[in-house]
């Protein structure tokens, strides 16, 4: 029997294998539309690829740290455009990044644990309570939102960026005899 853990993983191996094509489809336009703004998602392909892979990072914290700021995510998140402004770089630090996500999500535990990221430097201060099963669940669904922003995007630019649709990606297909 599958655990909910070893469930999460599979199913970010199909995350893993949809991103991959996605930045397949990036790679495919004329390098300025990487940064080139839309009025879509983060308003760039890029604000919004480093954006997810800086959340994802986020959210893996979150899941191995019990407890973190968002002082401590903003000054330590390795997926900003100061440190990765190209695409070759920042899909290498996220291949980087895609192991650990693996082995939160397959060592998750009981999914019912709490945890919290703390924003003592909003107004007012806020605790953000969590399970770090919802973490889990955040850390896939967030990648989908902002996969068909980016879609969206390269078909503006003129890419039909079609179907990454799990069922197209991950069934098994078995010729009628």
């Amino acid at each position: 029997m599958t655990t909910l853990a070893e469930g999460l993983a599979a199913y970010f191996d199909y995350l893993v294998l949809a991103r991959a094509r996605l930045l397949d489809w990036v790679r495919q336009t004329p390098p300025p539309t990487y940064a080139q703004t839309f009025s879509v998602g983060r308003g760039s392909i890029r604000a919004t690829l480093l954006h997810v892979a800086g959340a994802e990072w986020g959210y893996v914290e979150a899941l191995t740290r019990g407890e973190v700021t968002a002082r401590e995510l903003r000054q330590g998140n390795p997926f900003t455009v100061e440190r990765l402004p190209e695409l070759e770089p920042l899909v290498a630090a996220w291949d980087r990044q895609r192991p650990i996500t693996r082995q939160a999500l397959a060592e998750l535990g009981e999914p019912d644990r709490p945890t919290a990221m703390v924003a003592r430097d909003m107004t007012p201060p806020m605790r953000f309570q969590l399970t770090v099963g919802g973490i889990a669940g955040q850390i896939l669904f967030h990648e989908i939102h902002h996969r068909a922003q980016v879609m969206a995007m390269l078909r503006q630019a003129g890419l039909a960026a079609e179907n990454l649709d799990y069922s197209v990606l991950m069934a098994q297909r078995i010729p009628l005899a």
